[in-house]
């Protein structure tokens, strides 16, 4: 069974629901380009997603044929398998904020300056493999399947999911057993107060136990403390990674060139001048200014539509029952991945945006009929090649004449 069949429905209905609710209400809690840039990285993270799921079968496979216990699935192992997944990734999650190397596994996820339900699919493209890496090993030598760790995880990321909401006030009783939207915001607070707070993702009392808990009082300014200001899915993932990578290259001690790496988050190699020269570390909702930018013109309804063509192209590359092999889903992933860039660039106005979006439309129209073709699922002569061609076509010439700002720039940036 395929748990994530099960769980991205529910996933996506959670968001239409809360983005027609805040439409409705007026309230603010989805600014169209921070929501375009949550989704985009999350589409890039699916296709990530595909070679960490190869690993995890792989490696895991391994390690269970070693170990000399096993646990039978039944309804209360996988309640206990549930509640030590929470407990080691409580774990993983603090270290994800303690140690350099660490978070910039995490930090994409944080580095939204909203709080809504798009901000829980703003996932890391190297958290899971972190995750799957360093902690989670230790459930399949203990005696779970691979499967079940696997599909567990997901599990465990749809009970964090809807905690990524600012709608939902208080729970009362709820709160002091369980995680909930109150305790998540927290979490995702800049406040000097709240920052590396509220670690838990299903149950809470390990942040009460082991001394990480903040209530939600004053309130919460989202983001992270160098924010990226960018809407490109990729610098926003590889921000961090490159402040590291600069640090061990400018630094002239060799020891702290590789220890960079490994230290806490804000220590930086000792002929370098420190992040934080005042001592404070954090802001606040008065002291934050957010990212904002001019998009190209009329791109809002043009986004929307590609957004729903690029969901139905990643279902299709990461469609595990289709007969695609390992080079025909990178093929197809070097396309999204060139979408979701194209997406940043439009909402950024940047000059090499025209150029990259045609290519790639035409690369994922191409690809897509050629992989259609490859694994006999359709071929050349097929209504479906006529379609991705009207589709494709349609999209560049509406985008050529109505979002870029004229026929001339077109041309110009094309050539």
């Amino acid at each position: 069974m395929n748990v994530y069949a099960f769980i991205t429905p529910i996933v996506v209905i959670l968001l239409v629901l809360e983005i027609i609710y805040s439409v409705r209400v007026k309230n603010g809690k989805y600014p169209f380009q921070d929501t375009i840039t949550n989704l985009g990285t999350g589409i890039g993270n699916q296709c990530i997603n595909l070679g960490v799921a190869f690993f995890v079968y792989k490696w895991y496979g391994w390690l269970y044929e070693i170990t000399p216990f096993e646990i039978p699935i039944v309804w209360y192992t996988l309640i206990l398998l549930l509640l030590l997944q929470d407990f080691v990734f409580y774990w993983f999650h603090r270290i994800g904020h303690t140690i350099n190397i660490f978070w910039a596994a995490h930090m994409a996820h944080h580095s939204s300056e909203e709080m809504n339900l798009s901000v829980g699919i703003r996932a890391s493209f190297t958290q899971r493999l972190f995750q799957f890496l360093f902690f989670d090993w230790i459930l399949v030598l203990i005696g779970f399947s691979p499967e079940a760790v696997y599909s567990m995880a997901a599990v465990h990321l749809l009970l964090a999911y809807w905690h990524h909401t600012a709608v939902i006030n208080k729970m009362g009783w709820w709160e002091k057993f369980f995680v909930t939207p109150s305790h998540h915001r927290v979490h995702h607070g800049v406040n000097p107060q709240y920052i590396d707070k509220n670690f838990s993702e299903f149950l809470i009392i390990w942040d009460k136990w082991f001394g990480s808990f903040e209530e939600e009082v004053e309130e919460v300014c989202y983001g992270v403390t160098h924010p990226p200001r960018t809407w490109n899915p990729v610098h926003i993932n590889f921000q961090f990674w490159k402040q590291l990578w600069d640090d061990a290259k400018e630094t002239n001690y060799v020891w702290d060139k590789i220890r960079v790496w490994f230290m806490p988050l804000g220590w930086r190699p000792r002929d370098l001048e420190p992040y934080f020269s005042n001592g404070r570390i954090g802001y606040t909702k008065a002291e934050q200014t957010k990212f904002v930018s001019n998009p190209m013109k009329n791109s809002k309804n043009y986004l929307v539509a590609q957004v729903g063509i690029g969901i139905l192209f990643l279902f299709f590359t990461i469609n595990l029952q289709l007969p695609l092999i390992y080079w025909h889903r990178i093929l197809l992933s070097i396309g999204v991945f060139g979408m979701i860039i194209s997406w940043g660039a439009i909402l950024e106005s940047k000059r090499w945006a025209v150029s990259i979006e045609v290519l790639r439309i035409l690369f994922m129209a191409i690809s897509m009929v050629y992989v259609l073709h490859a694994t006999g699922i359709s071929s050349y002569q097929n209504w479906t090649t006529i379609a991705i061609c009207f589709i494709s076509g349609i999209s560049i010439l509406y985008f050529s004449l109505v979002v870029a700002k004229s026929k001339q720039e077109v041309f110009e940036q094309l050539v």
